[in-house]
């Protein structure tokens, strides 16, 4: 399957879970809690107000070398962003400067860290792991970060105001 036929087929729209396809084109599924979208949010919200040079998104397809990917979370610059804009393109070839994967229940830490790589050999500079807790680990091609280089403001806990 292609990502084309993945995002043409009306069974698979508006599903509560997030769809990717591995490298032999299989479609993979992950339920997401409503604990793993208040990460989300918080996190899309942090760097957009920490990062004014881009903007955070959530849920972009991304081309990797075993299929298209979907970091929960990621950044983009503007300048970045000017030089790939195909208006009518399914998916990313290159990644965001940020991706950023929240681990939920039905995820194996490991599989996220082989995404992690995934994304930072499709461009990523950083990729960054949100636990189940909200502790956010950064790494880049080179291996774990103290903080990230990219945003260094940015929280290694992600906390909730009440």
């Amino acid at each position: 399957m292609t990502w084309d036929q993945v995002l043409a087929d009306p069974c698979l729209q508006d599903l509560p879970y997030k769809i990717e396809l591995n490298k032999q084109g299989r479609i993979e599924m992950s339920p997401a809690s409503s604990r793993h979208g208040k990460f989300q949010g918080r996190i899309a919200q942090l760097l957009g107000a920490m990062k004014p040079d881009g903007y955070a998104m959530t849920e972009c397809p991304v081309k990797t070398s075993e299929n298209v990917k979907v970091p929960d979370v990621a950044w983009i610059s503007y300048a970045r962003d000017d030089a790939a804009a195909e208006p009518d393109k399914l998916y990313s070839d290159t990644a965001p400067e940020i991706c950023v994967e929240i681990v939920s229940p039905s995820n194996a830490p490991d599989d996220l860290l082989h995404k992690g790589r995934l994304y930072l050999r499709a461009g990523a500079e950083e990729f960054w792991l949100c636990s189940e807790l909200g502790d956010v680990r950064f790494f880049d091609a080179r291996g774990p970060l103290e903080h990230s280089l990219l945003c260094p403001e940015f929280p290694a806990k992600i906390e909730f105001r009440r």
